[in-house]
């Protein structure tokens, strides 16, 4: 087997697949990157068990066969060599690949490809959806997910298919982000998984990158396959009930207060460098105004004011600094709503005019 590609779109698809490179395993083939030719055609692989990528290779293709390579070193020269077309030649007589590009040459030892998992393919009811209303779902509700490995189930996005709207939550339990989107040509089955968040983060990347138009999704057994333009990816997904989101959101707020989000945003910013040692950062509402502030004792103090159409008795409230800043992040619109019931109720961020997007994020308890 024999492949002739140019060394920037090689490189490309190689760091691609390397992100799903192992970095923990014992076993070597989860380190390893698999150039596979058949047909014509070659594809890059690489796995860590859970997650998988496969990249089209854009190559001249002689011969069919499969060889896995040390997937960190082989990116690694790839990056190195000089411009031009870049030359792999298995040698099964040695055991190696040759790799040449100008006068460049590197011979490197194959892995057993015995313990290389198979990847799921793309088969059964397929869901089809644009890639950029996929990446900025992705974009927005990511950041909810948690990033602690004691509770699995909450390092997940909930992707579920109802009617023909896609759903996507995520929550750490002291925050929900929660994304609906419409699909214009439906869906061919209605399902529910709880996708690894770092999946979904790497299939937006990917998206994002590639600037692909469509992204197909299917579901077979207790895997999540998606294909965005050349890249197919697949992961394991999440066994366990996540949590009952719909009885997480209120149904009715005392105050539904509306806000320039870009001010609000600059507001934030700056008060939250006074918010430090995990101090709160402060939202004191009365009539006409809203004044944020922050207090970290032996550093200082910082507040400013704005105005907001709030009325009603004054109230204070109080977030995580960083909570409170991606929620309003996460709202994509020049006018949100921040709704608000009291200082130990969760608030809710939402677009002006929208409920298709929501950030629910619980306070913190102000000693007076």
């Amino acid at each position: 087997m024999q492949l002739k590609a140019e060394r920037d779109p090689l490189l490309d698809a190689l760091q691609t697949a390397a992100r799903a490179l192992s970095t923990r395993t014992t076993l070597p083939s989860l380190g390893g990157i698999m150039l596979a030719a058949s047909g014509g055609k070659a594809v890059a692989r690489a796995t860590d068990g859970e997650l998988a990528i496969s990249v089209e290779l854009d190559a001249e293709v002689d011969g069919d066969g499969e060889i896995l390579l040390p997937g960190r070193l082989l990116a690694d020269v790839s990056r190195a060599l000089p411009q031009g077309a870049v030359t792999l030649g298995e040698r099964k007589d040695k055991g190696d690949v040759e790799l040449t590009a100008g006068t460049a040459r590197f011979h490197l030892r194959l892995l057993d490809p015995e313990d290389f998992p198979r990847l799921p393919a793309l088969e059964g009811d397929v869901l089809k959806m644009p890639g950029a209303a996929l990446a900025e779902t992705v974009d927005r509700v990511a950041r909810a997910a948690s990033r602690d490995e004691v509770r699995p189930i909450l390092t997940g996005i909930l992707v579920s298919v109802e009617e023909s709207t896609l759903t996507m939550v995520a929550t750490d339990s002291y925050r929900l982000s929660v994304k609906r989107t419409d699909l214009e040509d439906g869906a061919p089955s209605q399902f529910e998984a709880n996708v690894p968040a770092r999946a979904m983060r790497e299939l937006a990347r990917v998206v994002a990158a590639l600037g692909v138009e469509e992204v197909e999704i299917a579901l077979p057994g207790n895997q999540i396959v998606f294909r965005a333009g050349g890249v197919t990816m697949s992961s394991r997904l999440i066994e366990g009930q996540f949590p009952s989101y719909r009885q997480l959101l209120p149904d009715a707020f005392d105050h539904d207060v509306r806000l320039p989000r870009t001010e609000l945003l600059d507001v934030t910013r700056r008060i939250r460098h006074l918010a430090q040692r995990n101090a709160p950062l402060k939202l004191a509402f009365e009539e006409g105004q809203l004044t944020v502030a922050a207090e970290t004792p032996e550093i200082g103090d910082a507040s400013e004011s704005m105005p907001c159409a709030f009325s009603g008795e004054a109230m204070e409230i109080a977030f995580n600094p960083q909570f409170f800043i991606e929620g309003i992040e996460s709202v994509e619109t020049d006018e949100l709503v921040l709704r608000l019931t009291s200082p130990l109720r969760p608030g809710l961020l939402q677009p002006a005019g929208s409920e298709d997007f929501s950030y629910l994020v619980m306070p913190i308890r102000l000693n007076v």
